[in-house]
């Protein structure tokens, strides 16, 4: 669920996303949320063939369960990378809806572009606030942002830490709204270090 958060995703997509699980599993635990009322189910008539997987309305609802999850995850797991150590971003970002309780008078949109770094792809994000909710898009979107932030990842995992900051990225735009609304992550892992404190 918190691999489709950020839109519809091709099975292939979804199998690059979640590294070590086989086809046939993922394909059966697919079909499982589909018959569950979790996932709609999209073939399209291309060849090869095409399938897009999405939440439904239902399972989105359990997006701030999630949320739940990745602020424990912050409260009592979260440290600077180890040597070697791979922190996915996107899954981070992907989590937002559930995370992050903006305003409710903030209202805008944020493009978050973590650039890719030797072979790796760039991960692009549309994070908007409104009316109190947080939405995550994942990969291109029309239409211009109020504010866009540009990073590496390791610039990004650095802005999503205890003592996150924006030093490090190119922002532009809107700065106070990209601020506000990444300032959401920050704030989670900061709870993380004042409950150490403690």
């Amino acid at each position: 669920m918190r691999d489709l958060a950020g839109g519809p995703r091709r099975f292939v997509e979804l199998q690059r996303v979640l590294p070590g699980i086989s086809t046939e599993q993922l394909r059966s635990r697919l079909n499982r949320m589909v018959a569950d009322g979790l996932l709609t189910r999209q073939r399209y008539r291309e060849v090869p063939p095409r399938v897009d997987y999405e939440l439904t309305e239902r399972s989105r609802e359990l997006l701030p369960v999630l949320g739940a999850l990745a602020r424990w995850g912050y409260d009592w797991t979260w440290s600077s990378p180890r040597t070697g150590e791979d922190v996915n971003v996107g899954a981070i970002f992907r989590l937002a809806p559930g995370l992050l309780a903006p305003p409710t008078d903030l209202n805008g949109s944020v493009d978050l572009v973590v650039t890719g770094e030797a072979d790796e792809p760039e991960l692009r994000f549309r994070l908007s606030a409104s009316d109190g909710q947080a939405t995550i898009f994942e990969r291109s979107i029309d239409g211009r942002a109020d504010a866009t932030v540009t990073g590496s990842r390791s610039e990004s995992v650095r802005e999503l830490g205890p003592e996150g900051s924006l030093d490090d990225v190119d922002m532009r735009g809107d700065g106070s709204l990209a601020e506000q609304l990444l300032g959401g992550f920050v704030r989670a892992a900061q709870h993380r270090a004042a409950v150490r404190v403690a």
